[in-house]
């Protein structure tokens, strides 16, 4: 009797345990049968490097037709640029991958003028662009080539102290100049001292903090250049009247921009604003946090962005232009007209209290279709130079009202963002300590744990 019980009851867990492997490797059925239809990946990395930015997904979302991105290597090395490419074509329906072997179909590569294994080409419509590198900013901007097949300059005015595309230094611009040609731009100094007329070629003209005054040609060239359907962007730094570099006040340019509706104040900005000593800045670095509704900053809301040596400006508008705030400072902001003194009383009650704004755009209606004129100040120059384009958000910023001024609003959006380094840097004090813990330290640590358990057990 005693027999058959055990027997039925091994019967019974067998049949639990059928069941149990029966619904496991369907469940483990189903969930590979999901992934393969709906392949799905989570990024976890603090910075998102392996995803697509929203910058690639606005590009792609907006493609009013097929696209094709043909990858040409040995068959061997599809799999290397799989990952990558397979981004794309998850991002959108209207995106097709396809892979040629150079060796196995030379035909189709000579025909697309392939020289080098790893190369990709974007093919959108009749347009085709060869990719630059496999990675993000070498395929998108293949992308943006293909959809903006007109060459599109931007010219920095030379000649006055301003900033210099070409130069590596903090205080160059030359790290601008790279964003650009990412973005497709091609760019070009130009001096109106020596001939005060915009080229026909600019598309957008920079005045990059100036240090000495405009003479009232060049002025007039901008203010033309303008008022006939051009695109600008103003950066000019507070007058400082200290140190051995002081900056002019440039009342000819300035008297033009309050005409459009924008009056640029002779003061310095000092921002209170405790989370900004949090990040390591000092009072003359503006940090902004809160945008208005501008095409230009629609989308860096929660991005932070910050402004050296600021000055503010007021948004009245004119008679033919249409001009919004873009960003201020804090409540915790002030600003002083003490601009000969490093010394700076925050309790003095001539200075102005916060918010405060810093940057304005604006349209100038000159009565022609389809040619409205667009200017874009900001009371900061030093914000996109070399030493400080990297902060936060800056270079979004700087690329979003290039894209804005130049009538490239479907570009507007947050850029890739660069490989964080994660090394880390020690002294040589540090590196003996370490050693000295790793080495000597915890394994007497274990040694004299041991000990006293032997020794209580004894």
């Amino acid at each position: 009797m005693s027999g058959q019980f055990l027997k039925a009851r091994q019967t019974k867990y067998a049949a639990y345990a059928a069941t149990y492997i029966a619904v496991v490797m369907a469940i483990i059925a189903a969930a590979n049968l999901l992934a393969n239809r709906y392949e799905k990946s989570f990024d976890s990395t603090s910075n998102k490097r392996y995803s697509l930015s929203g910058q690639t997904v606005k590009i792609v979302n907006g493609l009013k037709q097929d696209a094709t991105i043909t990858y040409y290597d040995q068959a061997s090395r599809f799999q290397s640029a799989k990952d990558q490419l397979d981004l794309y074509a998850n991002l959108s329906h209207k995106i097709h991958v396809e892979y040629v072997d150079p060796d196995k179909n030379p035909q189709a590569a000579r025909e697309a003028g392939i020289k080098n294994y790893g190369t990709a080409v974007v093919r959108v419509g009749a347009n085709k662009q060869e990719a630059k590198g496999l990675n993000e900013e070498g395929i998108t901007g293949a992308f943006i080539r293909d959809l903006k097949n007109t060459t599109r300059t931007v010219c920095f005015v030379t000649g006055s102290g301003e900033h210099q595309i070409d130069d590596p230094s903090r205080n160059g611009y030359s790290v601008f100049k790279e964003l650009l040609g990412k973005d497709e731009y091609a760019t070009k100094s130009v001096d109106l001292l020596q001939k005060a007329e915009i080229p026909g070629e600019c598309t957008v003209f920079v005045v990059a903090g100036p240090t000495g005054d405009y003479q009232q040609p060049e002025v007039d060239a901008l203010k033309k250049f303008v008022e006939n359907g051009g695109r600008a962007l103003f950066m000019l730094d507070p007058p400082l009247k200290m140190g051995r570099s002081e900056i002019a006040d440039n009342d000819a340019l300035t008297s033009v921009l309050e005409g459009w509706g924008i009056t640029v104040d002779k003061d310095l900005i000092l921002d209170m604003n405790p989370i900004g000593q949090l990040a390591g800045l000092g009072p003359q670095v503006a940090l902004v946090t809160s945008y208005d509704s501008h095409p230009i900053v629609s989308e860096m809301k929660g991005t932070a962005t910050g402004f050296p040596l600021s000055r503010s400006v007021v948004v009245k508008g004119g008679s033919k232009t249409t001009v919004g705030k873009l960003f201020g400072s804090s409540e915790s902001s002030l600003a002083t007209e003490k601009l000969d003194s490093p010394k700076v009383d925050p309790s003095d009650p001539k200075n102005k209290k916060g918010p405060l704004t810093i940057a304005a755009a604006g349209s100038y209606n000159n009565g022609k279709e389809n040619s409205q004129g667009r200017f874009v100040v900001i009371g900061s120059s030093s914000w996109a130079a070399n030493s400080f384009i990297k902060f936060n958000g800056n270079r979004d910023l700087a690329l979003n009202a290039m894209n804005w001024l130049s009538s490239d609003e479907d570009l507007i959006s947050i850029r890739p963002k660069e490989p964080e380094d994660r090394r880390i840097t020690l002294t040589r004090a540090q590196m003996s300590w370490i050693r000295l813990t790793s080495q000597f330290l915890l394994p007497l640590l274990v040694i004299f744990a041991g000990v006293s358990v032997w020794w209580r057990r004894r």
